[in-house]
């Protein structure tokens, strides 16, 4: 089965990460992984109820951090560990995040 998350900013700007032989990371972890991004980053939650939801997070981590984040092999690193923890978090192998539309899929 495929194994991939995309970043994307638009038609021009889109990073694939693949999965396929990456080591899968746990629930736990990549929901931990994801709140420690979030807090760090600053991010505020969009919903007036103060609710963050984990798609919501993984669109607030990756607007926070930038297309440069995704794009520049010095952060190679750090956008696999992103693109490990959306999948697991999710639980989907294969999901796209459109940055600029706030939209997630899956």
């Amino acid at each position: 089965m495929r194994s991939q998350v995309t970043v994307s900013w638009g038609v021009r700007s889109t990073y694939p990460f693949d999965l396929e032989e990456v080591q899968p990371m746990p629930h736990d972890l990549a929901r931990s992984w994801l709140d420690e991004q979030f807090t760090f980053l600053g991010c505020d939650p969009i919903r007036p109820t103060g609710k963050v939801l984990t798609a919501d997070k993984i669109l607030a981590v990756a607007e926070a951090v930038g297309e440069e984040r995704f794009r520049d092999d010095a952060h190679r690193a750090w956008a696999m560990a992103f693109a490990r923890a959306a999948s697991a978090a999710l639980a989907k192998p294969v999901i796209s995040i459109d940055v600029p539309a706030q939209a997630l899929s899956y």
